[in-house]
């Protein structure tokens, strides 16, 4: 067999793999077929990924009730609104955060817990002496920070 004959059918097979793993619209149910609508156009040409993934959020969608839909929508508004270098540091900093292990996401969202308990005002006296301190001095805060969590971690072993 020739090279061609058999990269042809390579190709051939990867298509036919990649559209066996694809989900045919169909096969949505009539509720997710209703939320993602807007796609049944085009749904042939997205890939497989984005196909399940649109899936799945449908499914949560549907899983949600009116209040968390309209949180949902407000945070869509307030993103759609966002400039393109804000979207951008926010997505990089999603990637960092998804980055870290279990165990520092936990710690971090527990110290974001904190500053959420805070009323408005500690928070911004918070703010105020983080800015009054000059670079050195944020440096060295950071570093005992460091320090502490490294001596807690060493207690927990």
């Amino acid at each position: 067999m020739g090279k061609f004959k058999q990269l042809g059918i390579a190709i051939v097979l990867a298509a036919v793999g990649a559209a066996a793993h694809a989900t045919p619209w169909t096969s949505l149910t009539n509720e997710q077929r209703e939320v993602l609508a807007q796609y049944e156009s085009n749904w042939s040409q997205l890939s497989e990924e984005r196909q399940q993934r649109l899936a799945r959020g449908a499914e949560r969608w549907l899983a949600m009730d009116d209040s968390q839909r309209e949180r949902i929508q407000q945070r869509y508004t307030r993103w759609q609104g966002l400039s393109d270098e804000r979207r951008t540091q926010l997505l990089e900093r999603l990637r960092q955060f998804r980055e870290l292990t279990p165990d520092q996401r936990q710690r971090l969202r527990e110290r974001m817990r904190r500053v959420q308990s805070m009323t408005p005002e500690q928070r911004d006296a918070l703010r105020e002496r983080f800015r009054a301190l000059t670079p050195e001095q944020r440096e060295a805060a950071l570093q005992r920070m460091r320090e502490r969590a490294r001596e807690r971690r060493q207690q927990r072993k």
